[in-house]
């Protein structure tokens, strides 16, 4: 018999509740505790997406991206296409700092179709058009 199992991503973080209030607010989510680990919040979107947000009081933001290594982990949040200017503004008006990637001395298009930011804790995340039509 298998055991069930739900995973999700936690991103750690001085300040947990500033955090699990942006990412609820950017994915249109509700934020709860965690319930057995008094630092860990959950965030639950209206699209089943779960994440959760820890308390780490040493925690260090990640420098992502650095052209000379590979990416960290990062969340990817996709949106319509024809939404993606809007789900852009979203972010950056609720915190998010966007992030220019260089790759081989050329610089990412901001017009481009996944546009990569910063949360206010210095996570990387991308907002990523995504046609969900069959």
């Amino acid at each position: 018999m298998t055991v069930h199992k739900r995973g999700f991503l936690v991103l750690d973080g001085t300040d947990p509740e500033p955090l699990a209030r942006f990412y609820a607010a950017l994915l249109d989510g509700t934020v709860e505790p965690s319930g057995a680990d008094h630092d860990l919040l959950l965030i639950s979107g209206t699209d089943g997406v779960a994440l959760g947000i820890r308390r780490a009081p040493d925690h260090i933001p990640p420098s992502w991206p650095r052209p000379e290594d590979s990416q960290q982990s990062h969340l990817w949040i996709l949106v319509a296409p024809e939404a993606l200017d809007e789900a852009e503004r979203e972010a950056v008006s609720l915190g998010a700092r966007p992030v220019t990637a260089e790759h081989n001395g050329s610089r990412t298009d901001r017009r481009t179709d996944a546009r990569r930011f910063m949360d206010p804790a210095g996570h990387a995340f991308v907002l990523a058009a995504h046609d969900a039509s069959p």
